[in-house]
């Protein structure tokens, strides 16, 4: 496979919880920023050839397959030849804490753990790296044990990498069975050097680290394989540090293949909040939702006027955006940008998401304080003063503000935690207008039935006075905002099913061509939305027809159980890659679906994890 044509799809995904790299299936690492997610790319080949990568060749075998060891982040790739086996082991090496302690800690380290199984070859590896995507030659040195890069990384390993006639590093060795080799880059530019035996301590330590994390996963339910996979994924785009989950390890993978869809989702957007919270909350990592809900607290202090939609790992607003134009982008398609502009725009459904986690978060672990509760009122306040305004909406429209219907019933949703807060937490200051918030929920949710509702089609519509729908409606009963077998819902969902559907159980988020959106370009179906027509059909009764669209979904994800932002009709994975929100979502249908009958499951488990801890505390049990 020649670099720079690898699928989205086709990728592997590697974390250390600071960074990410992607991997062919050729064996090449295409893809990896340093020192964190958003930084400077040193290699860039999914994004152009010229924006160089890793590439490994095992002479007269070829790749053969490859499956995350056990529920870990390495990844193997098994090479075959006649009578030759070869397993290539790649990481983002990650220690446990220390005894007590919790997280995952980067060693700073990518290894590439080459292990021949049986016969004999030659292994030959090469970095041709390109810093700053690509916009900065080069430069290597030869140091003791190694090579060092002039921006800092180094490569290191046994055997130990060379300069080629052409100036790229590299490594050759010859192994037979039973021999082992690896290859490792330094990129926190801590000139670490690495031998045989601590690059295999340091692949035990990576398994068992990882190993430890899924062995805490609870859930055997529905699609386990494929909740465990997604959850996986999910700690691997948490920033360690911060506790921030940014969207995708990527940026400019295109929505459409030489379209202009090409965003940069290397950063934290809070639309993602409740599911992120509700999803580790479930799944028995109630460190990591409290980790990301103190990020979150973070970026809403007080006092509120407004609440950016996305931030940066460091808490910092992202870059402005700037195009790349020395890149050919993947596919052809151009744009690339770095940066997002998204930062300044108002998304009204942004408070409601974090509401939704604030309250789940503390329903059931009770950890929040006097002075959160106090925090998050500011933001309900806030609410109240800007939801009658319109705004650019969850999509990002980049034409023109409008009346979302999502928006709204998202500040009915903002509205309706913040008193469940106020009143259940015991947490509220008494100076907290609950009157007032009554007073705006019940307008809210009166004005979202009287213009978010088409009474002539049956029918919610994407925003006020428009004739059509889109694919956040869905989550109205997903929401609580009304029951999934109202009338109007069931209407809803047919009426978005028949109009952004299609094979596959795929579901668009909305019509380019009638959404005047700022592009009007084509794109693929919203994966997010495809798992969300699952959950909300299995709350309008319709279970066995949500079980099917599911196998259908997850059976698309390929080899490796990863899903990026959108799928072409023909099972193309675009946008993105991995897409935190389509695994949050995959886990959400899992759980509605394993709990069918129950309401909006992980909602429904919050709650009943409450109310026993609540029982237990008035009886007195521990238990």
């Amino acid at each position: 496979m020649a670099q720079g044509t690898a699928s989205i799809g086709d990728h592997g995904f590697l974390s250390d919880c600071h960074t990410a790299a992607l991997t062919t299936p050729d064996g090449t690492v295409d893809w990896l920023c340093v020192p964190r997610f958003d930084g400077p790319a040193l290699v860039s080949g999914i994004l152009d050839p010229r924006g160089g990568g890793w590439t490994l060749e095992v002479e007269g075998a070829s790749p053969a397959g490859r499956a995350y060891v056990d529920d870990t982040l390495v990844l193997e790739t098994l090479w075959r030849g006649t009578d030759t086996e070869v397993a290539v082991r790649d990481l983002l090496a990650v220690r446990r804490p220390e005894e007590g302690g919790a997280g995952l800690y980067r060693q700073g380290l990518l290894l590439r753990v080459v292990e021949c199984r049986s016969g004999s070859t030659s292994v030959r590896s090469r970095l041709d790296a390109r810093p700053d995507f690509a916009r900065a030659e080069p430069v290597w040195e030869r140091v003791d044990g190694g090579l060092r890069e002039a921006s800092g990384p180094m490569l290191s390993g046994s055997p130990a990498p060379a300069l080629a006639r052409d100036g790229v590093p590299e490594y050759r060795v010859e192994l037979a069975e039973g021999d082992t080799a690896v290859f490792a880059l330094d990129y926190l530019e801590g000139g670490r050097r690495v031998g045989l035996g601590e690059g295999r301590a340091l692949l035990r330590e990576t398994l068992d680290a990882w190993r430890e994390w899924s062995g805490r996963t609870d859930y055997d339910g529905v699609g386990a394989t494929h909740v465990r996979r997604s959850a996986l994924t999910l700690r691997g785009l948490l920033h360690e540090e911060s506790g921030a989950l940014i969207a995708a390890p990527t940026t400019s993978l295109p929505e459409w293949p030489g379209g202009p869809r090409n965003w940069d989702y290397r950063y934290v957007w809070h639309r993602d909040a409740a599911l992120v919270v509700l999803a580790f909350l479930r799944l028995g990592h109630a460190e990591e939702a409290g980790h990301y809900l103190r990020f979150l607290l973070r970026m809403c202090g007080q006092p509120i006027d407004w609440v950016p939609p996305v931030q940066a790992v460091d808490e910092q607003p992202p870059p402005e955006e700037e195009t790349l134009d020395h890149l050919a982008g993947h596919a052809g398609s151009r744009p690339v940008r770095v940066g997002n502009d998204a930062y300044s725009q108002h998304q009204l459904d942004v408070y409601g998401h974090v509401l939704d986690a604030a309250l789940s978060y503390e329903e059931a672990t009770g950890g929040l304080g006097r002075g959160d509760v106090e925090q998050l009122s500011s933001m309900v306040d806030a609410a109240c003063r800007v939801w009658r305004e319109p705004d650019e909406g969850m999509w990002e429209v980049r034409s023109r503000p409008r009346h979302w219907t999502s928006s709204k019933v998202y500040a009915w949703v903002c509205l309706d935690r913040g008193i469940q807060l106020a009143t259940e937490s015991g947490k509220a200051g008494g100076d907290v207008p609950l009157d007032k918030w009554r007073k705006e929920l019940d307008a809210v949710r009166q004005e979202v039935l009287d213009r978010g509702y088409d009474a002539e089609a049956g029918t919610f519509t994407q925003s006020y006075c428009s004739s059509h729908v889109d694919g956040s409606l869905l989550r109205i009963p997903l929401l609580g905002f009304l029951e999934g077998t109202d009338p109007r819902v069931l209407a809803t969902l047919e009426r978005v099913d028949a109009e952004l559907g299609g094979e596959g159980g795929l579901v668009h988020r909305y019509d380019p061509g009638t959404t005047d959106d700022g592009l009007g370009t084509p794109e693929g179906a919203f994966l997010l939305c495809s798992f969300d027509m699952v959950s909300a059909l299995v709350l309008a009764g319709r279970t066995e027809e949500a079980r099917r669209r599911f196998e259908e979904l997850c059976g698309s994800s390929g080899e490796l159980g990863l899903h990026a932002e959108e799928m072409a009709a023909d099972g193309t994975m675009l946008g993105n890659f991995p897409q935190a929100f389509t695994h949050l979502a995959l886990i959400e249908a899992a759980v509605n679906l394993d709990q069918a009958g129950d309401g909006e499951a992980l909602h429904s488990w919050v709650r009943d994890r409450s109310s026993g801890a609540t029982r237990r505390r008035r009886t007195g049990a521990d238990g």
